[in-house]
C-alpha cells in the first residue's frame, strides 16, 4: 500500500492534541539545548546545568538534597556530581555534622561555566519562544507554570 500522507505529519487525530503538542515542544527545545550544551559545555547535559544552579543559588548542599531541589533521581544525582568533579565544576566534602554525608558546592570553574551554559539557555530559549510575540511569550510562560504544577 503507497503511503500518501506527508512526511513527518501526525495523524489527525493527534495533531492538536495538548499531549502531542507539549511533547513536540519538548523534543523541538530539547534537541535545541542539548546541542548547545553540547556545543559549549564540554559534554554536559541539561542535569548538570540544574544541579550548578542549584548548587550556585542555594548554596551547598548533600547529595540527597540537591536530588529533591533538582528533581533527579538520588542514583542520577551521584553519577552527575562524580562527572561534574571530575571536571573540577564541584567539590565534595564530608558534613562536619554528620560525617556519613558529603556536602558538594561549586567551585569557581563551576560558576564560570555555569555562567556560558546561562548564555546557551537564553540562546535556545530566544530559538524556542521565536514564534511568538512578547505578549505571547509572557502568556505561554504563565500558562506552563500552571500545567507543571505540583499541587
Amino acid at each position: 500500500m503507497e503511503d500518501t500522507k506527508p512526511a513527518g505529519r501526525a495523524p489527525a487525530r493527534v495533531r492538536d492534541r495538548p499531549t502531542w503538542l507539549i511533547s513536540r515542544a519538548y523534543a523541538r527545545s530539547s534537541s535545541l539545548l542539548s546541542a548547545g550544551f553540547e556545543a559549549h559545555g564540554a559534554g554536559l547535559r541539561s542535569y548538570h546545568y540544574r544541579l550548578l544552579a542549584s548548587l550556585e543559588e542555594q548554596g551547598a548542599a548533600s547529595q540527597a538534597d540537591l536530588g529533591r531541589s533538582t528533581g533527579i533521581d538520588r542514583s542520577d544525582v551521584t553519577a552527575a556530581i562524580n562527572e561534574l568533579e571530575r571536571r573540577d565544576l564541584v567539590a565534595r566534602s564530608v558534613d562536619p555534622d554528620d560525617r556519613r554525608r558529603n556536602v558538594v558546592s561549586i567551585t569557581k570553574a563551576g560558576r564560570k561555566q555555569l555562567r556560558v551554559l546561562d548564555r546557551v539557555l537564553s540562546e535556545v530559549q530566544q530559538q524556542v519562544l521565536a514564534p511568538l510575540t512578547q505578549k505571547e511569550r509572557r502568556q505561554f510562560v504563565k500558562l506552563m507554570r500552571r500545567l507543571a504544577a505540583d499541587d
